[in-house]
Protein backbone atom coordinates (compact mmCIF):
# COMPACT_ATOMS: atom_id res chain seq x y z
CA UNK A 1 0.00 0.00 0.00
CA UNK A 2 1.06 3.16 -0.73
CA UNK A 3 0.46 6.93 0.97
CA UNK A 4 -1.37 9.99 -1.44
CA UNK A 5 -2.15 13.62 -1.05
CA UNK A 6 -5.38 13.91 -1.71
CA UNK A 7 -6.42 17.92 -2.38
CA UNK A 8 -9.91 19.48 -2.79
CA UNK A 9 -9.87 23.08 -4.23
CA UNK A 10 -13.73 24.50 -2.93
CA UNK A 11 -15.41 27.92 -1.42
CA UNK A 12 -15.33 28.11 2.16
CA UNK A 13 -18.77 26.19 3.33
CA UNK A 14 -18.32 23.54 0.41
CA UNK A 15 -15.18 22.91 1.55
CA UNK A 16 -15.75 22.74 5.17
CA UNK A 17 -18.87 20.47 4.52
CA UNK A 18 -15.98 18.16 2.44
CA UNK A 19 -13.62 18.11 5.34
CA UNK A 20 -16.55 17.08 7.62
CA UNK A 21 -17.49 14.28 5.30
CA UNK A 22 -13.87 13.06 4.74
CA UNK A 23 -13.01 13.02 8.58
CA UNK A 24 -15.49 11.09 9.36
CA UNK A 25 -15.24 8.20 6.96
CA UNK A 26 -11.36 8.12 7.62
CA UNK A 27 -11.15 8.78 11.55
CA UNK A 28 -10.60 5.04 12.28
CA UNK A 29 -7.80 4.48 10.11
CA UNK A 30 -6.22 7.76 11.35
CA UNK A 31 -6.20 8.98 8.07
CA UNK A 32 -5.10 13.41 8.43
CA UNK A 33 -7.42 15.34 7.14
CA UNK A 34 -7.14 19.70 7.32
CA UNK A 35 -9.23 22.22 6.10
CA UNK A 36 -7.13 25.62 5.91
CA UNK A 37 -6.79 28.51 4.08
CA UNK A 38 -5.20 29.35 0.96
CA UNK A 39 -3.77 33.60 -0.62
CA UNK A 40 -6.92 32.41 -3.00
CA UNK A 41 -9.58 30.32 -1.34
CA UNK A 42 -9.96 27.21 0.78
CA UNK A 43 -8.40 23.74 0.32
CA UNK A 44 -8.78 20.43 2.04
CA UNK A 45 -5.98 17.52 2.21
CA UNK A 46 -5.79 14.44 3.11
CA UNK A 47 -3.06 11.53 3.18
CA UNK A 48 -5.32 8.12 1.90
CA UNK A 49 -3.13 4.83 1.36
CA UNK A 50 -4.34 2.89 -1.47
CA UNK A 51 -2.98 0.52 -4.07
CA UNK A 52 -3.31 3.36 -6.99
CA UNK A 53 -4.13 7.26 -7.55
CA UNK A 54 -6.97 6.20 -9.25
CA UNK A 55 -8.56 4.12 -6.52
CA UNK A 56 -8.17 6.71 -4.02
CA UNK A 57 -9.46 9.40 -5.88
CA UNK A 58 -12.58 6.65 -6.23
CA UNK A 59 -12.87 6.36 -2.84
CA UNK A 60 -12.58 10.24 -2.28
CA UNK A 61 -15.37 10.84 -4.57
CA UNK A 62 -17.97 7.81 -3.29
CA UNK A 63 -16.77 9.14 0.35
CA UNK A 64 -18.45 12.68 -1.00
CA UNK A 65 -21.17 11.76 -3.02
CA UNK A 66 -23.57 14.64 -4.09
CA UNK A 67 -21.73 16.89 -1.69
CA UNK A 68 -18.59 17.04 -3.65
CA UNK A 69 -19.92 19.16 -5.91
CA UNK A 70 -17.65 18.70 -8.97
CA UNK A 71 -14.89 20.30 -7.21
CA UNK A 72 -11.78 18.81 -8.60
CA UNK A 73 -9.94 16.20 -6.80
CA UNK A 74 -5.90 15.92 -7.54
CA UNK A 75 -4.22 12.72 -6.12
CA UNK A 76 -0.30 12.63 -5.24
CA UNK A 77 1.80 9.77 -4.94
CA UNK A 78 3.68 10.64 -1.43
CA UNK A 79 6.00 8.97 1.24
CA UNK A 80 4.64 8.11 3.98
CA UNK A 81 5.73 10.63 6.24
CA UNK A 82 5.65 13.50 4.01
CA UNK A 83 2.17 14.57 5.13
CA UNK A 84 3.36 16.19 8.14
CA UNK A 85 5.52 18.68 5.87
CA UNK A 86 3.06 18.99 2.98
CA UNK A 87 0.16 19.99 5.45
CA UNK A 88 2.78 22.96 6.42
CA UNK A 89 2.90 24.28 2.82
CA UNK A 90 1.34 27.45 2.44
CA UNK A 91 1.06 28.37 5.95
CA UNK A 92 4.10 30.35 6.27
CA UNK A 93 4.03 33.15 9.00
CA UNK A 94 1.78 35.99 7.78
CA UNK A 95 1.65 39.70 9.18
CA UNK A 96 -1.25 41.35 9.87
CA UNK A 97 -0.88 44.69 11.43
CA UNK A 98 0.81 44.41 14.74
CA UNK A 99 0.27 40.31 14.24
CA UNK A 100 2.24 37.57 12.70
CA UNK A 101 0.07 34.32 12.43
CA UNK A 102 2.66 31.60 12.48
CA UNK A 103 2.36 27.63 12.99
CA UNK A 104 4.65 25.68 15.54
CA UNK A 105 7.29 25.16 13.17
CA UNK A 106 8.26 28.62 12.71
CA UNK A 107 7.85 29.65 16.55
CA UNK A 108 11.39 30.63 16.31
CA UNK A 109 11.90 32.30 12.99
CA UNK A 110 9.45 35.81 13.89
CA UNK A 111 9.80 39.22 13.28
CA UNK A 112 10.74 41.27 16.11
CA UNK A 113 8.17 43.69 17.71
CA UNK A 114 5.02 41.66 16.40
CA UNK A 115 2.56 39.57 18.75
CA UNK A 116 2.70 35.78 17.33
CA UNK A 117 -0.30 33.88 17.30
CA UNK A 118 0.41 30.70 17.23
CA UNK A 119 -2.43 28.75 14.45
CA UNK A 120 -2.25 25.53 12.57
CA UNK A 121 -4.48 24.00 9.94
CA UNK A 122 -7.57 22.45 11.28
CA UNK A 123 -11.16 21.87 10.56
CA UNK A 124 -11.79 25.62 11.70
CA UNK A 125 -11.46 28.92 9.83
CA UNK A 126 -9.04 31.27 10.92
CA UNK A 127 -4.87 30.91 9.97
CA UNK A 128 -4.84 34.37 8.88
CA UNK A 129 -3.95 33.40 5.14
CA UNK A 130 -7.12 34.56 3.53
CA UNK A 131 -7.94 38.03 3.38
CA UNK A 132 -11.21 38.27 5.60
CA UNK A 133 -8.82 37.03 8.83
CA UNK A 134 -5.89 38.87 7.37
CA UNK A 135 -8.54 42.27 7.34
CA UNK A 136 -9.84 41.63 10.62
CA UNK A 137 -6.32 41.20 12.12
CA UNK A 138 -5.59 44.70 10.88
CA UNK A 139 -8.65 46.28 12.18
CA UNK A 140 -7.85 45.21 15.56
CA UNK A 141 -4.07 46.95 15.09
CA UNK A 142 -5.80 50.21 14.74
CA UNK A 143 -8.49 49.55 16.94
CA UNK A 144 -6.98 48.02 20.43
CA UNK A 145 -4.42 50.79 21.06
CA UNK A 146 -7.19 53.55 21.21
CA UNK A 147 -10.38 52.03 22.16
CA UNK A 148 -10.88 50.58 26.13
CA UNK A 149 -13.02 47.49 24.83
CA UNK A 150 -14.42 46.25 28.37
CA UNK A 151 -16.07 43.50 26.60
CA UNK A 152 -15.59 41.78 23.70
CA UNK A 153 -17.12 38.82 21.16
CA UNK A 154 -15.73 37.14 18.55
CA UNK A 155 -18.73 36.04 16.61
CA UNK A 156 -18.08 32.98 14.54
CA UNK A 157 -14.77 32.04 16.04
CA UNK A 158 -13.32 29.30 14.00
CA UNK A 159 -9.61 28.84 15.54
CA UNK A 160 -10.06 31.57 18.06
CA UNK A 161 -7.06 33.50 15.77
CA UNK A 162 -8.81 36.63 16.76
CA UNK A 163 -10.05 36.48 19.98
CA UNK A 164 -6.76 35.03 20.74
CA UNK A 165 -5.55 38.78 19.22
CA UNK A 166 -7.71 40.92 21.30
CA UNK A 167 -6.59 38.66 24.71
CA UNK A 168 -3.29 38.32 23.83
CA UNK A 169 -2.74 42.59 22.64
CA UNK A 170 -5.18 43.60 25.88
CA UNK A 171 -4.79 41.72 28.25
CA UNK A 172 -8.90 41.42 28.88
CA UNK A 173 -11.25 38.43 28.53
CA UNK A 174 -13.48 37.64 25.34
CA UNK A 175 -16.17 35.62 24.26
CA UNK A 176 -15.07 33.70 21.44
CA UNK A 177 -18.09 31.98 19.92
CA UNK A 178 -19.29 29.15 16.96
CA UNK A 179 -21.89 26.99 15.68
CA UNK A 180 -19.56 24.50 15.07
CA UNK A 181 -18.32 22.53 18.56
CA UNK A 182 -15.56 21.29 16.80
CA UNK A 183 -14.39 25.25 16.41
CA UNK A 184 -15.19 25.65 19.91
CA UNK A 185 -13.05 23.20 20.85
CA UNK A 186 -10.03 23.96 18.32
CA UNK A 187 -10.86 27.74 19.65
CA UNK A 188 -10.12 27.01 23.32
CA UNK A 189 -7.12 24.37 22.53
CA UNK A 190 -5.42 27.44 20.65
CA UNK A 191 -6.29 30.09 23.54
CA UNK A 192 -4.30 27.61 25.84
CA UNK A 193 -1.54 27.03 23.02
CA UNK A 194 -1.22 31.10 23.16
CA UNK A 195 -1.01 31.55 26.68
CA UNK A 196 -4.68 32.71 27.32
CA UNK A 197 -6.56 29.85 28.37
CA UNK A 198 -8.62 32.39 31.34
CA UNK A 199 -8.81 34.97 29.06
CA UNK A 200 -10.87 33.48 26.20
CA UNK A 201 -13.97 31.43 26.62
CA UNK A 202 -15.21 29.66 24.13
CA UNK A 203 -18.69 28.40 23.85
CA UNK A 204 -20.87 26.58 21.36
CA UNK A 205 -23.93 29.03 19.92
CA UNK A 206 -26.17 29.64 17.09
CA UNK A 207 -25.80 33.42 16.17
CA UNK A 208 -26.48 35.46 19.68
CA UNK A 209 -28.43 33.04 21.66
CA UNK A 210 -26.24 31.64 24.36
CA UNK A 211 -26.81 32.67 28.25
CA UNK A 212 -23.03 33.19 27.73
CA UNK A 213 -23.36 36.31 24.84
CA UNK A 214 -26.44 38.09 26.96
CA UNK A 215 -26.19 41.48 27.76
CA UNK A 216 -24.48 44.42 25.42
CA UNK A 217 -20.80 44.07 24.07
CA UNK A 218 -17.88 47.07 23.50
CA UNK A 219 -16.72 44.88 20.83
CA UNK A 220 -17.97 42.63 17.78
CA UNK A 221 -16.04 41.00 15.52
CA UNK A 222 -17.53 38.40 13.15
CA UNK A 223 -15.98 36.85 10.24
CA UNK A 224 -18.72 34.99 8.81
CA UNK A 225 -20.67 35.30 5.56
CA UNK A 226 -22.52 38.20 4.04
CA UNK A 227 -25.97 37.17 4.07
CA UNK A 228 -25.38 35.91 7.67
CA UNK A 229 -24.32 39.12 8.80
CA UNK A 230 -27.17 40.94 6.94
CA UNK A 231 -29.69 38.81 8.82
CA UNK A 232 -27.60 39.32 12.30
CA UNK A 233 -27.83 43.30 12.23
CA UNK A 234 -31.20 43.64 14.43
CA UNK A 235 -29.54 41.26 16.96
CA UNK A 236 -26.10 42.60 16.86
CA UNK A 237 -27.32 46.25 17.38
CA UNK A 238 -28.86 44.89 20.63
CA UNK A 239 -26.34 43.06 21.90
CA UNK A 240 -23.75 46.50 21.66
CA UNK A 241 -23.83 49.71 23.78
CA UNK A 242 -23.82 52.88 22.31
CA UNK A 243 -20.06 53.59 20.43
CA UNK A 244 -19.48 50.15 20.45
CA UNK A 245 -17.70 49.32 17.37
CA UNK A 246 -18.65 46.25 15.12
CA UNK A 247 -15.97 44.61 13.07
CA UNK A 248 -17.37 42.41 9.83
CA UNK A 249 -15.81 40.09 7.82
CA UNK A 250 -16.05 37.15 4.94
CA UNK A 251 -17.50 40.20 2.90
CA UNK A 252 -16.85 39.90 -1.37
CA UNK A 253 -16.03 43.28 -1.82
CA UNK A 254 -19.16 44.01 -4.65
CA UNK A 255 -21.45 42.45 -1.48
CA UNK A 256 -19.82 45.53 0.85
CA UNK A 257 -22.13 47.91 -0.15
CA UNK A 258 -25.28 45.44 0.96
CA UNK A 259 -24.02 44.78 4.34
CA UNK A 260 -23.06 48.01 5.08
CA UNK A 261 -26.58 49.56 4.04
CA UNK A 262 -27.98 46.80 6.20
CA UNK A 263 -25.96 47.77 9.09
CA UNK A 264 -26.58 51.61 8.66
CA UNK A 265 -30.31 50.88 8.73
CA UNK A 266 -29.84 48.89 11.66
CA UNK A 267 -28.01 51.65 13.71
CA UNK A 268 -24.21 51.58 12.54
CA UNK A 269 -21.78 54.54 11.00
CA UNK A 270 -19.02 53.30 9.23
CA UNK A 271 -15.13 53.83 10.69
CA UNK A 272 -13.48 52.41 8.11
CA UNK A 273 -12.69 49.94 5.89
CA UNK A 274 -10.14 47.57 4.76
CA UNK A 275 -10.05 45.81 1.60
CA UNK A 276 -8.22 42.79 -0.21
CA UNK A 277 -7.70 40.80 -3.29
CA UNK A 278 -11.53 40.99 -3.58
CA UNK A 279 -12.75 41.04 -0.07
CA UNK A 280 -13.60 44.29 2.33
CA UNK A 281 -13.79 43.95 6.41
CA UNK A 282 -16.50 46.60 7.45
CA UNK A 283 -15.70 48.53 10.62
CA UNK A 284 -18.47 50.03 12.17
CA UNK A 285 -19.73 52.10 15.50
CA UNK A 286 -22.91 51.75 16.92
CA UNK A 287 -24.64 55.04 17.13
CA UNK A 288 -26.11 56.13 20.62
Amino acid sequence: MRQYQVEIRADREESERIARLLDGALEDEGAPVSWFETPDGWAVNAWIFGDDAESVRERVLDILGADGFGAPVSVIETPDEDWVKLSLEGLKPVVAGRFVVHGAHDRKKLPAGLIGLEIEAAQAFGTGHHPTTWGCLVALSRLLPTYRFPRVLDLGTGTGVLAIAVARMTRRPVIASDIDPISVSTAAENARLNGVPSLVTAVTAAGLDHAALRGTFDLVVANILADPLKALAPKVFAHTAPGAVVVLSGILSTQAPAVLATYRSAGFTRLFTVPKEGWTTLVLERRG
